[in-house]
């Protein structure tokens, strides 16, 4: 668990009080202040979650580049000609270019 879940938790929990607190007293405001809470609360969580498996993503992607160097740099040479033939026609404002 990283910070961002444990932010977004904390923002859940305050905004679920808020929420109450706003149906109790009928305040329509606090009500809604503390769903918006709640949502910003869980989208944090969910971005944690996402942080902490690109994390673990690009800690396997060391790993193999450090295990096996050739084919890591023929892998990226693969992806960059690619993005360079995707790209090509949409940077020039030629037209179509054809590389081939």
């Amino acid at each position: 668990m990283n910070s961002d879940n444990l932010e977004g938790a904390a923002r859940g929990v305050v905004g679920k009080a808020q929420e109450a607190f706003g149906e109790v007293t009928g305040s329509g405001s606090q009500r809604a202040e503390g769903i918006a809470r709640q949502v910003a609360g869980q989208a944090q969580e969910v971005y944690g979650d996402m942080r902490k498996g690109a994390e673990a993503a690009a800690s396997q992607v060391g790993h193999v580049v450090k295990e096996q160097p050739a084919i890591a740099l023929l892998v990226a040479g693969v992806i960059g000609y690619a993005l360079g033939v995707l790209t090509a026609g949409s940077l020039g404002g030629h037209g179509r270019r054809h590389w081939w």
